[in-house]
């Protein structure tokens, strides 16, 4: 089949893979004019996900490259530390900066998928025989299948699905983050910092140590901005954190010069039906949150799903859509439903974030949380697709 996938972060990627490896013809399309570079660090935790990395062939890769985790020490306004979170509370079994995990996917895909950067689908026109997409560059093209694997934000979402087939919940927060000089001369743990409602906070960069990542986390309604508009995110973001003391004046002296800014809501988004006919939405556009609901590893265990059950329905494309929500609807709803990072990492009170730091800073309380991190992670129960292991997706 001739295949299109919106997104080139990290379920395009691993998506446009395992179709590759099918025989399939498949294009991946990118807005970006190259993969992007900028992130968090994402982790991967329990056996299903790094089984199906193993299965990639990538996991070497990644291993080659995993940061190992920092510990984040919360702190007051003068340094002093009130608690700390080991690095295994963030990092899991596997953590890549975003970046490193985009530039594997990629390397490893392209043998098998072209890219197609600096584009994006402005229209798509489902029919019988196939699904018409238009690019905003002007370019026309007719598919079998369109992936919509392009984020939160999904163009392929918005164009293919009515506004009464999807939920978009704001969970009440907004994060932002991006890269500093080291001034600070961090080493070790990240550190964080807390005021009610806001976070900010400053960790080593692994690649650079010359260099150090921010993250930003503060409560907030919904804002009306433009996502494409990089000064307008930069000032929501100074007059957020205007007046605050500890490191912040100086983490934001570094703001206007950043060439890369992550700035999102931590939102929540809910699909009727992942597909239709010829159109289905993989990972964060059918199913994600924005930040802290494992959604990294979900979308390549989701990539690998419905590969699978493509190639193992024979290319009976709605037999084979219906068996992949089945199969992932109810575990990544489950993910979903536990993705409450803003009000963990910036609670709205002075009560709230005391209470935070003192069940964290007991060991008993943070094992429970690890272990219910494990066990969410396993939720899927992880088919084998005839070879894949082999990665070669064949008809059984």
């Amino acid at each position: 089949m001739k295949v299109l996938v919106s997104g080139a972060s990290v379920a395009g990627p691993s998506v446009a893979l395992w179709l590759g490896r099918a025989g399939h013809d498949v294009t991946v399309v990118e807005i970006a004019p190259a993969l992007r570079q900028g992130g968090y660090a994402v982790d991967f935790r329990g056996d299903v996900m790094t089984t199906v990395l193993d299965r990639m062939g990538v996991l070497e890769d990644l291993r080659a490259v995993q940061t190992g985790g920092n510990a984040m020490r919360f702190v007051d306004a003068s340094g002093k530390r009130l608690m700390r979170l080991p690095a295994e509370f963030a990092g899991g079994e596997l953590e890549v900066l975003r970046a490193d995990l985009s530039r594997v996917l990629y390397e490893h895909s392209r043998r098998q998928a072209s890219y197609r950067f600096g584009d994006s689908i402005a229209s798509l026109h489902e029919h019988a025989g196939g699904v018409d997409v238009r690019f905003e560059s002007g370019l026309e093209e007719t598919y079998d299948l369109v992936v919509g694997a392009d984020g939160m934000h999904s163009v392929v979402r918005r164009l293919a699905w009515s506004a009464d087939q999807v939920t978009e919940r704001h969970l009440g927060y907004y994060v932002a983050g991006w890269e500093v000089p080291n001034s600070l001369g961090i080493t070790g743990d990240t550190l964080m910092y807390n005021v009610p409602g806001k976070l900010a906070s400053v960790g080593v960069d692994r690649r650079d140590p010359a260099q150090a990542g921010t993250l930003f986390v503060f409560k907030s309604p919904v804002l009306d901005y433009n996502r494409r508009d990089l000064d307008q995110q930069k000032a929501i973001v100074r007059d957020q954190y205007a007046g605050l003391g500890w490191h912040v004046p100086e983490l934001l002296e570094g703001l206007p010069a950043a060439t890369e800014l992550y700035f999102d809501s931590i939102s929540r988004v809910h699909v009727d039906r992942w597909s239709t006919d010829r159109v289905v939405l993989l990972g964060d556009a059918g199913y994600g949150a924005t930040f802290g609901a494992m959604g990294t590893g979900t979308a390549v265990v989701g990539a690998y799903v419905l590969a699978g059950e493509l190639a193992q329905a024979g290319n009976n494309r709605r037999l084979a859509f219906d068996r992949y929500e089945a199969r992932l609807r109810k575990s990544v709803s489950a993910t979903q439903d536990g993705s409450q990072a803003g009000r963990f990492m910036a609670p709205a009170t002075r009560f709230g974030l005391t209470a935070r730091n003192r069940i964290l800073d007991n060991r008993f309380f943070l094992n429970q949380m690890l272990k219910m991190a494990q066990k969410m992670s396993n939720l899927i129960e992880l088919p084998d697709y005839g070879s894949v292991q082999k990665g070669e997706l064949v008809q059984e």
